[in-house]
């Protein structure tokens, strides 16, 4: 199989995705459990050590990843695309006594990010490149986010690869995206995928992790800017 080339984009069925998350997130105020991710220790690790304060999460979910960044000292400014997922963000934010480390917003990704030139010092997304995004779509979001971030800026963030064991089940979108059970659309990424969308940026590495009880296989990519 042609891994870049499976099939016509089916946009309209990727649309659909933003209700279908709407619906799953306000019939469950933590479906990813409470608990940081894997991911998200590890980039807090970084940016501690690396002196990155001001933080941009794309895909902020409910909140785990957000409050966690807050509660080690961050400044987070969250987006998603859902306006339950930014409800819960807020509402998770209070509840913890982190309103004023915590900013969030409902964004799509597919537009210009509402930042000027240079705004942040590190960029985290966990699993939202894997969304029903085009690789063209990605690579639109990768500029962008270079595009705020600071001279010397990193973008961490993490992806479902072509190693799991949903890749090639359920119904092909088109590229390598897939819709599995519930109907998750899912873009697994290949090793030629990460270097694609590396472009433009000075550096990048990734390590493989695993998350879940499939257990679903991801790949941590960290890329950085130029100073």
């Amino acid at each position: 199989m042609n891994r870049e080339a499976t099939g016509s984009v089916e946009k309209a069925v990727l649309n659909s995705q933003q209700p279908h998350w709407e619906n799953i997130f306000s019939n469950s105020c933590s479906r990813f459990g409470d608990e940081a991710s894997y991911p998200a220790r590890i980039a807090a690790e970084l940016f501690k050590k690396e002196g990155k304060t001001k933080i941009l999460e794309l895909g902020g979910g409910q909140g785990r990843d957000s409050c966690f960044f807050a509660k080690e000292g961050f400044s987070v400014h969250s987006l998603d695309y859902t306006e339950s997922g930014v409800r819960s963000i807020k509402e998770k934010a209070e509840e913890t006594g982190l309103s004023g480390s915590v900013t969030a917003r409902r964004h799509d990704v597919r537009d210009s990010l509402p930042f000027e030139d240079g705004t942040f010092d590190a960029c985290y997304s966990h699993m939202l490149y894997c969304m029903a995004l085009t690789t063209e779509e990605l690579e639109f979001l990768c500029s962008e986010v270079k595009r705020v971030l600071k001279p010397g800026g990193v973008n961490i963030y993490t992806a479902r690869h072509t190693g799991d064991a949903h890749y090639g089940t359920g119904t092909l979108r088109g590229e390598d995206m897939y819709e599995i059970k519930g109907g998750f659309i899912v873009h697994f990424f290949s090793r030629e995928k990460v270097e694609q969308l590396a472009a433009g940026y000075e550096s990048f590495e990734f390590e493989e992790f695993e998350e879940g009880e499939l257990p679903r296989k991801l790949y941590l990519v960290t890329m950085r800017k130029e100073d």
